[in-house]
């Protein structure tokens, strides 16, 4: 049967009615598609990187540079106003630096629905393709996304995947599957390079959320799982991370993920589907109930936290009476 799905999905036109792959290399070749679309905020590493790893793994590749499209977007839209927007390290503002960003993000999810359907034409092939998509569920949680960007594709094969068990995951793929070209996903920092790069500045994901990977786990299994809301979470992290963290920086860290959890809920109401691996997973439409409408102040409960950490730094101020 599997035989018999692997040259339905190569198509026996191509490979005859006996054909048996002589390895996954080659079976990727038929059925594995991969592109790199690179603007002139990518850096070479990344696009050595995604190079690397077509090769490896033999998948059918293709690498561009779609500033031109950018710019055509760009210009359109100084055409109607007469205002162009620059990036916030060339002096623009905050809306002007994410609807750049987000051009880039969107174009990306239209250039590879084009590539789906076309590539295996310009092959001389009679199929199209699913498109994948590569948000994990962290970056979900925290709304770390656009709406309709690289993460809207037909299916997520890590949608619901936490960042540290996919980098355990890809760790495991460089040891025991022959992919030492892993190793060097595994040591770059995560960076969706969005704006342009400056001497002072590299774009960093977790530095632009405001909270680790590892932090956004804890963070999403109290909130799902444990059923906390801004309050409760704040008191169970001051025993978690009391050791090493004031309980003024505990409360900061928990308002900001409660702003940025409530005002990206809406961005889960069309995730793209994925296979349910992680008991946090936020998609609003098979997994999280949750309303996608918040208030993003929590008023009542952010008063509750201020009150306990102005108590707590009472009790421990030594001038106290």
């Amino acid at each position: 049967q599997t035989i018999d799905d692997v040259r339905r999905c190569v198509g026996e036109s191509q490979v005859g009615p006996d054909y048996i792959p002589k390895s996954a290399h080659e079976l990727a070749g038929h059925i594995f598609y991969t592109s790199y679309m690179g603007t002139q905020n990518s850096s070479a590493e990344t696009r050595a990187r995604a190079n690397d790893l077509a090769k490896a793994i033999g998948s059918y590749h293709v690498a561009l540079c779609m500033d031109t499209v950018v710019a055509a977007i760009v210009a359109l839209f100084t055409l109607v106003t007469s205002l162009t927007p620059q990036y916030a390290v060339r002096g623009g503002s905050n809306a002007e630096n994410l609807a750049l960003q987000n051009i880039q993000a969107r174009l990306r999810m239209l250039l590879a629905y084009l590539f789906a359907a076309l590539l295996p034409w310009a092959r001389g092939r009679q199929k199209s393709l699913l498109v994948l998509g590569s948000a994990n569920v962290d970056e979900a949680l925290r709304g770390y996304l656009t709406k309709y960007d690289c993460s809207s594709a037909d299916l997520n094969p890590i949608g619901s995947i936490s960042k540290s068990d996919l980098r355990q995951y890809i760790a495991y793929a460089r040891d025991h599957m022959e992919l030492p070209v892993l190793d060097a996903f595994l040591q770059a920092t995560p960076s969706a390079e969005l704006v342009p790069f400056t001497n002072g500045y590299v774009q960093s994901d977790e530095v632009e959320m405001g909270m680790s990977y590892d932090e956004l786990s804890v963070f999403g299994r109290l909130r799902k799982i444990s059923r906390c809301g801004p309050y409760s979470m704040f008191t169970l992290l001051l025993h978690k991370w009391g050791d090493h963290l004031s309980p003024r920086e505990i409360a900061g860290k928990v308002k900001k993920f409660f702003f940025y959890y409530s005002i990206n809920r809406h961005k889960m109401t069309t995730i793209t589907p994925a296979y349910h691996a992680e008991t946090y997973s936020p998609d609003d439409n098979r997994f999280d109930m949750r309303q996608f409408l918040y208030n993003s102040g929590w008023s009542w409960q952010f008063r509750c936290v201020d009150a306990m950490v102005e108590n707590a730094e009472r009790q421990n101020d030594p001038k106290r009476d």
